[in-house]
C-alpha cells in the first residue's frame, strides 16, 4: 500500500507544483513515482536534474540495463526491478542473461566486470583497486563510460529507495516491454569480448516522469526520462 499520496499540479506547492505543470504540459501524464516524489521539491528536482543530465551517458543500454537488475536485485525495489527486466527483453537480452544479472555477472567478461563495479559502487566504494580499473579500460570501456557507472548506480538508488519508502509497487496489469526511451539509441557490440559501446542518447536512467503503468517504464509515446 502506498505510504505517500500521489500529488497533481493542483495539489502540490511550490517549485514541485510548477515541475508537475510543467511535466504535464509537455507530457500529458505523470507516473506514480515523479507524483509522489513531488512532496519533496528537491527531491523532484534532484531527480529531474540528474536524470537530464545522464542524457549524455555512453554506456549502452544494453549494459545499463544489466547494471540496473543488478542493482535493483539488491535494493528490492520489485517496481524498478520489473521494468528493467521488461527493458532487457524488449532489447533482446536473453533470459540466461537476465537472470546472470539478478546475481550480478554475465557471461560475457567485459559485461560481467562492468557490473562487478556497479555493485561495488553500490556496496562498498572502497573495495574498488586501481588493477580493476585498468582491466575495464583494457577491455575496451573509456574514462568517461567507467565514470558514468556511478551515474547509473546514483539513479538506481534514487528511484529505487524512494519507491521503496512510498511503498510504490507493480500494478497488477501487465507492465509494458517497450524500450525505454531514456536508454536509447544503442548499437551491437563490433566483437564479442568488446563491451557494447552506446551511440546516441543513451541514459542510464529507467525511470520516466510520465509513465503510467509503473514508475520506471516508459511508453514508446512518451518522451525521454530527462524531459526538455
Amino acid at each position: 500500500m502506498p505510504r505517500l499520496t500521489r500529488l497533481t499540479p493542483d495539489t502540490a506547492v511550490g517549485a514541485s507544483r510548477d515541475l508537475l505543470a510543467d511535466l504535464v504540459s509537455r507530457h500529458g501524464q505523470i507516473g506514480d513515482m515523479v507524483s509522489t516524489m513531488a512532496h519533496s521539491p528537491a527531491v523532484l528536482g534532484g531527480y529531474l536534474q540528474l536524470s537530464r543530465a545522464m542524457g549524455r551517458a555512453k554506456l549502452d543500454r544494453r549494459v545499463s540495463e544489466r547494471i540496473s537488475i543488478a542493482v535493483q536485485a539488491l535494493q528490492g525495489c520489485r517496481v524498478c526491478l520489473d521494468s528493467h527486466v521488461n527493458a532487457a527483453r524488449a532489447m533482446g537480452v536473453d533470459e540466461e542473461e537476465i537472470e546472470r544479472a539478478r546475481t550480478g555477472t554475465s557471461a560475457d567478461p567485459a559485461i560481467a566486470a562492468i557490473i562487478t563495479l556497479a555493485l561495488q559502487i553500490y556496496r562498498e566504494p572502497t573495495s574498488i583497486t586501481d588493477e580493476q580499473v585498468i582491466a575495464l579500460g583494457e577491455y575496451g570501456y573509456s574514462d568517461r563510460a567507467i565514470a558514468d557507472v556511478v551515474g547509473v548506480v546514483a539513479l538506481n538508488i534514487l528511484t529505487g529507495a524512494f519507491n521503496l519508502l512510498a511503498g510504490l509497487t507493480p500494478r497488477a496489469t501487465p507492465v509494458p516491454r517497450d524500450i525505454p526511451a531514456c536508454t536509447r539509441g544503442a548499437r551491437p557490440p563490433r566483437r564479442a569480448r568488446a563491451p557494447p559501446r552506446g551511440y546516441g542518447r543513451n541514459q542510464p536512467c529507467v525511470c520516466s516522469p510520465s509513465a503510467t503503468t509503473v514508475s520506471c517504464s516508459v511508453p514508446k509515446s512518451s518522451p525521454c526520462s530527462a524531459p526538455g
